[in-house]
């Protein structure tokens, strides 16, 4: 028999059969998402027809609903349909998003005159926002669910397998995401269509839209071999009520004649225990800490859009972002770290994530860099309140331009212009047709994009692996999924951030916001290192031993009291008995 062998039904390797259903479930899924989003802002500019503001502003709100909706999901999951069924129930959801959102891109299906444009544009920007919003939920609604349901496959004694097992998980995460951004493009470049030919954004949709098929297939496949705990009440919404019921009972009781409590927290101790107040004040301890990480995810998360727009504007076609992520972590864990551990430096959590800030902001700096050389070599082109103008005589007689009373004559194969002088009016026109060059090919390479890529990825490396490891080991026992969803919302937020720069800033020169960006994270860098320097790290589990100690003496004394209590009430009982029964003829009496 072979070492990996089964030994009892349902376990390979150690390993229960369950989590290679869930393992490939997770590739595929990552792959329709990670594909889809590849192409978003593509099909918004070049299929929808919307300016580059718009895009990014849809785009950003689409990501920031994707980081909103894992609360709902939790919510769902442990409170009423427990992790399988809402794992199920939104990846149907899911999958149908992913449909819609091919259906949108299909041109044919509003092409009437077979011009190769949709000629009922409102019914394509109806269609993408429905899939976007069910996406959305899917992608959302089981982001909390996936992980934690292949934990819940392993038994308490399997602690290296469960580990093992989130490693694999999330490199399964980057695998899909490296192989999905490296075909959707290849796929959204062909050719297709039934009466005119155009890029194939339905195929680029299409395919991650089959993944997602695929994913939930493969999921229910396993179905026979989950361990499936039943859901047990959601422990965010005590977490909200416990905080709400201290802010009311605070304000309640905000006279002078009411004493101080060491904590705000405290006014929750009439009903609620007081280990549930502690743990909630380790949670908020943490996510003070949240507050200026936003700014993190508004750089971060313009990979998708920004950058992607600059790449449009130069020669060349590359992947990176996934490959340097998937060479980077394993180099910072096995390399970089150890070197700063034996050279003696105290490279705490918080100050790695300090440093993957500042990284974002230099990846910046660079793209700003990159977006001066871009714009030496692009056309210049009217702005909102000019008009361009250039006239060709392809006739065989001389022609006559009048234009607001100035006359220009073009002789036969002559071409004219507006010339770039102060006037108007004033012409400069060609002798003859001849071979021209309007716009010159994009000559920047997109080769120099590497460097702003290996700075952003390298801060996110630092960064988000980081923050997730600090969030865990800060967390009380029972409440690591609440600070999760608080680290999901300062995703969220940070693209809230980009939709309303875009929208409100209006910053005419694409460096300058780069810059803007940049700057703004730097400034938040610096307050964060403040915050972190005052950051004392706590032990959830000996402060929870230390309360739970504090309820056994408790209940010990209470317990000892009760006996004593129950003693002398008998002793009581006895000598009333006796006094009662010490005299017979008082008793006939």
């Amino acid at each position: 028999m072979s070492l990996c062998e089964c030994r009892s039904r349902g376990v390979i390797c150690g390993y229960p059969l369950s989590i290679f259903f869930i393992v490939v479930n997770e590739f595929c899924e990552r792959f329709s998402y990670y594909g889809m989003r590849a192409v978003l802002v593509l099909y918004f500019k070049y299929f929808l027809r919307w300016d580059d503001d718009l895009a990014t502003s849809i785009y950003h709100a689409f990501v920031a609903l994707c980081y909103l909706t894992p609360i709902l999901g939790a919510i769902v999951a442990d409170s009423w349909l427990g992790k399988f069924k809402t794992i199920i129930y939104l990846s149907i959801v899911y999958a149908l998003g992913q449909v819609v959102m091919a259906i949108s891109a299909i041109h044919d299906l509003t092409d009437y005159d077979w011009n190769g444009t949709p000629d009922n544009m409102t019914l394509h920007v109806a269609l993408s926002m429905v899939g976007l919003v069910l996406i959305a939920l899917g992608t959302g609604g089981i982001k909390p669910c996936v992980a934690a349901f292949g934990g819940d496959q392993f038994q308490d004694h399997q602690e290296r397998q469960r580990s093992t097992f989130f490693s694999v998980f999330y490199l399964c995460i980057n695998a899909g995401s490296l192989l999905s951004t490296i075909i959707t493009p290849i796929l959204r470049a062909q050719e297709c269509g039934i009466h005119t030919q155009q890029k194939c954004y339905s195929l680029a949709f299409g395919v991650p839209a089959a993944l997602m098929v695929v994913a939930l297939v493969v999921f229910i496949a396993g179905s026979g071999m989950y361990h499936k705990a039943e859901p047990q009440g959601n422990i965010l919404l005590d977490v909200c009520k416990c905080i709400g019921f201290a802010i009311k009972n605070r304000f309640r009781h905000r006279g002078k004649e009411f004493p101080k409590r060491t904590h705000w927290m405290d006014w929750a101790d009439e009903k609620y225990e007081k280990l549930l107040i502690a743990q909630i004040k380790m949670v908020l301890k943490v996510l003070f800490l949240y507050i200026p990480l936003p700014m993190f995810w508004t750089l971060f998360d313009q990979k998708g859009s920004r950058w992607t727009f600059q790449a449009t504007t130069m020669d060349g076609n590359f992947t990176v972002n996934p490959i340097l992520i998937l060479t980077l972590v394993p180099i910072m864990d096995s390399v970089v770290y150890p070197l700063i551990r034996k050279c003696g430096l105290n490279f705490t959590p918080l100050k790695r994530m300090t440093v993957g800030m500042f990284l974002a902001a230099m990846a910046f700096v660079a793209a700003a860099l990159v977006q001066i050389e871009i714009d030496k070599t692009l056309p210049v082109f009217p702005s909102g309140v000019q008009s361009q103008l250039k006239t060709i005589n392809l006739g065989r007689d001389p022609m006559t331009l009048t234009l607001s009373q100035h006359t220009v004559q073009l002789a036969p194969g002559q071409v004219c212009q507006p010339n770039s002088a102060p006037s108007l009016y004033d012409f400069m026109c060609a002798a003859s047709i001849g071979v021209a060059e309007d716009i010159k090919p994009n000559s920047v390479h997109m080769a120099l994009q590497i460097p702003q890529y290996f700075l952003i990825t390298a801060g996110e490396v630092v960064f988000s692996v980081t923050g997730l490891e600090f969030s865990y080991s800060q967390a009380p026992s029972n409440m690591k999924a609440v600070l999760q969803a608080g680290w999901l919302f300062t995703v969220a937020i940070g693209n809230f951030i980009v939709l309303i720069v875009a929208e409100l800033a209006q910053i005419p020169e694409q460096w300058a916001e780069y810059v803007l960006f940049a700057s703004l994270l730097v400034a938040v860098c610096v307050i964060f290192s403040i915050m972190a320097h005052f950051y004392t790290y706590m032990d959830p589990a000996e402060i929870e031993a230390q309360f739970r100690k504090k309820d056994d003496d408790h209940e010990v004394r209470a317990e000892k009291k009760e006996r004593k209590d129950s003693r002398r009430s008998q002793r009581s009982s006895l000598e009333m008995t006796e006094g009662t029964g010490s005299d017979p003829k008082e008793n006939r009496m």
